[in-house]
Parts: C-alpha cells; sequence; structure tokens
C-alpha cells in the first residue's frame, strides 16, 4: 500500500507538470463551459433584422409594417418603396428576410384578388430562417384573419358571428418540459456533456502513453507486473479529481437558470458511469497505441462528431442505422437519451435501463480489453529488461 501511495503521488506530479493535460482537464469544461452558457444565455433569438418593401403604402400596409414592429423576434431595420439591389444587400447587412407588399395590395384585397405578398428568406442560417419564417406567418395569419373577419362584419354579420365564421376550430398549443422554448436549456446540457466526455477522452489517452514515450512504464513494471495494479495507479487521480470537475459543471445549470431535475441518484449513476465508460476508452487507446499525439488525435476522431451522432439535437430517425449502431458504443450518445429522460421527463432508474447496460457493457469490455493488452505488454516488457 505504501508504494501504491507513493506512486501515485508521482502520478499526481506527472499529471500536473503536463501543461497540455492540465490545459484540457481544468481549462476546457471550466473555459467552454462559462464560454457557451453567456452564448446561450439569452435563452431565445430576437431582433432579427428584415426589410419591409412597401410598394403599395396604403392604410393596410401601414398596419401590417405597425404589426412587424412589434414583433418582438424581428426588428424592421428599413421601410422602402422599392427592392432595387435589396438582394445584393442581404448577404452585406445578414437580414433574415425581405417582406414585399406589391403595389395596389389594398385595392386588390378589397375587391377580392387575393394579393401576394413575397417573401425572402436568408437561409443561410437555417435556425434564423426557421425562426423568422415562423414569426413573420403568425404575424400575417392574425392579419390575414382580422381583415376577413372585418369584411364578414361589413357584410352585414355581427363581429362574434363572424368570427365564427372565420375559425371554423381554434388551436391551444401546450408546451411541455421546456415551455419558454429556452434555448440555453435545450443546448447547453449536451454541450456539456460533449466537452466533459472530450476532456476525459484526451487526458486518459496521456496517461500510459506518456509512460511508454518518456520510459516510466519500465520502472512502472519494476514496481508491480499486475495489469490491474497499474490501471488503478493511472486512474485514481482522475477518480479523485473528476467528481470536482463535475461539480462546477453542474453548478452552471443553476448559475445560467437552467431548469433541469439534475440532482438525483439517476442522474448521479448515469455521470459514474459516463466517467467511467469514458476512461476506459480513454485508457484504451493510451494503452494501445504508444504515442501521445496519435492517441489524442485517434479519440478526437472519435469525439468531435459525437454531439451530433448522439440525435440530442438532430433526430436519430434522420440518420443512417448504420451510422446509428455505431453511436450507440459512444458514451455520450447513452448519457445525452438517459439525462433527457431524468432531467426534462422525471424518468428513474428504470426508465434509463437501456442506456445503463449500454454504458456498462462498454466500460466492462474496455475494461477487460486494457487489462489483457496491459498485461502483455507487461510481460514483454519484463522480458525484454531480464534479456537486457
Amino acid at each position: 500500500m505504501k508504494t501504491f501511495i507513493s506512486l501515485l503521488k508521482i502520478e499526481f506530479k506527472r499529471i500536473f507538470s503536463n501543461g497540455v493535460l492540465l490545459a484540457i482537464f481544468f481549462g476546457a469544461p471550466i473555459g467552454y463551459g462559462i464560454l457557451f452558457g453567456y452564448v446561450y444565455q439569452q435563452a431565445k433569438v430576437v431582433d432579427l433584422p428584415i426589410v419591409i418593401v412597401d410598394q403599395d403604402q396604403s392604410p393596410t400596409t401601414d398596419k401590417i409594417i405597425d404589426a412587424f414592429e412589434d414583433n418582438e423576434v424581428l426588428l424592421v431595420v428599413d421601410v422602402r418603396s422599392s427592392d432595387v439591389n435589396i438582394i445584393n444587400e442581404m448577404p452585406v447587412e445578414q437580414y433574415a428576410a425581405v417582406i414585399t407588399l406589391p403595389s395596389d395590395f389594398e385595392k386588390n384585397i378589397l375587391q377580392k384578388n387575393h394579393p401576394e405578398i413575397r417573401i425572402d428568406l436568408n437561409m443561410a442560417n437555417i435556425l434564423n430562417a426557421n425562426t423568422a419564417s415562423k414569426n413573420i406567418s403568425s404575424v400575417l395569419m392574425t392579419l390575414n384573419a382580422g381583415i376577413e373577419i372585418e369584411g364578414l362584419k361589413k357584410q352585414g354579420l355581427h363581429p362574434t358571428q363572424a368570427k365564427a365564421a372565420y375559425e371554423s376550430f381554434k388551436i391551444n398549443f401546450n408546451k411541455l418540459y421546456n415551455s419558454t422554448g429556452n434555448y440555453i436549456t435545450f443546448m447547453l446540457p449536451g454541450l456539456l456533456a460533449a466537452i466533459m466526455q472530450q476532456v476525459i477522452f484526451l487526458a486518459m489517452a496521456l496517461v500510459f502513453s506518456r509512460d511508454f514515450e518518456d520510459g516510466y512504464f519500465i520502472t512502472l513494471t519494476q514496481k508491480s507486473k499486475s495489469s490491474f495494479y497499474h490501471v488503478m495507479l493511472k486512474a485514481t487521480p482522475f477518480l479523485i479529481m473528476l467528481p470536482i470537475m463535475w461539480l462546477f459543471v453542474s453548478l452552471l445549470f443553476p448559475y445560467f437558470n437552467i431548469t433541469a431535475a439534475i440532482f438525483n441518484i439517476p442522474m448521479l449513476i448515469l455521470t459514474l458511469l459516463l466517467t467511467l465508460a469514458s476512461m476506459g476508452i480513454g485508457m484504451l487507446f493510451s494503452i494501445a497505441i504508444p504515442s501521445q499525439l496519435k492517441a489524442t488525435e485517434l479519440l478526437m476522431v472519435i469525439s468531435t462528431p459525437a454531439f451530433i451522432l448522439s440525435g440530442f439535437t438532430w433526430p436519430t430517425i434522420a440518420i443512417p442505422d448504420f451510422i446509428t449502431s455505431i453511436a450507440q458504443f459512444i458514451p455520450v450518445t447513452q448519457f445525452l437519451s438517459g439525462f433527457r429522460t431524468i432531467a426534462f421527463y422525471d424518468g428513474d432508474v428504470l426508465a434509463i435501463a437501456s442506456e445503463i447496460k449500454m454504458l456498462i457493457l462498454i466500460i466492462i469490455v474496455t475494461f477487460v480489453a486494457m487489462i489483457a493488452l496491459l498485461q502483455f505488454k507487461i510481460n514483454t516488457s519484463v522480458k525484454k529488461q531480464n534479456m537486457a
């Protein structure tokens, strides 16, 4: 035990002497967590710039312009009578949309000729375009209903009858689980989980590969020839430090007012399993590839697309089956699936049973593989030492 503690002290010294490892381990969760939190702090997209081309300049178009100016998501930056050069301006000024109200608009409405309002959307940013389109449609549909009802009233119908004649049925949306449509509640948890997985991957990728490169592995094999012993020696410092990092990450939720149930037993279990599974994959790569650079590069290949493939933002039904099958073996995929069940749907441990089983499978497979491979390398190293 004394030897283990002595070697453990050396491990901590080696970890804290590695500037790259410290930057990855402490800098990424803290720096990116705060950065992304402030990026999405506004919670939803507002003040999307739009231009209105009013070729009619009538009282009716004035009402339409006023309605757009009252919308909190849309910002009317300019109203003009001509669309000359507007398409060339759009990429420079980053207009989300250009709305064209045609000539004789009011006249055609009165004559029931159904004039057409043209909307040119800037599709370079899909999120902005979809948000702008939704709000433009909402404003115009409301105005359209109002104009139709006014027309029926002029025909002699009572206001209540006019409204009932236009509205065959009503629609009531009841928003659940993220009722405010808060974007930070949607995005930040997934990003933080992906960051933590990547941090663990890259930190663990250095633990054995560094020893292989600088020859310290030979010293370790002289202390013990048990691969289990060395795996525990390398894992212990991170098992001590990672709970601190997870605590900091969890505190970002109340700091940014994210309403998600994360302080509970199911989430603790899920976080522990993600940590162990990520450590297992990272250490396996570190043992299999005796080069810090190559080990980290290959793990980056796995971790970089992990967030997208997890299905957290893009539905898995829209991803080819062979890709989703591979993604199931990336720990963060299971974590984010279970996270949503617990944090937003109030699920318990049974509700995330499939995710727990897959994470445990990843842990067992990587653990057995790393123990076997490391034991082989230890035996090979001892044979070389005895022959020398």
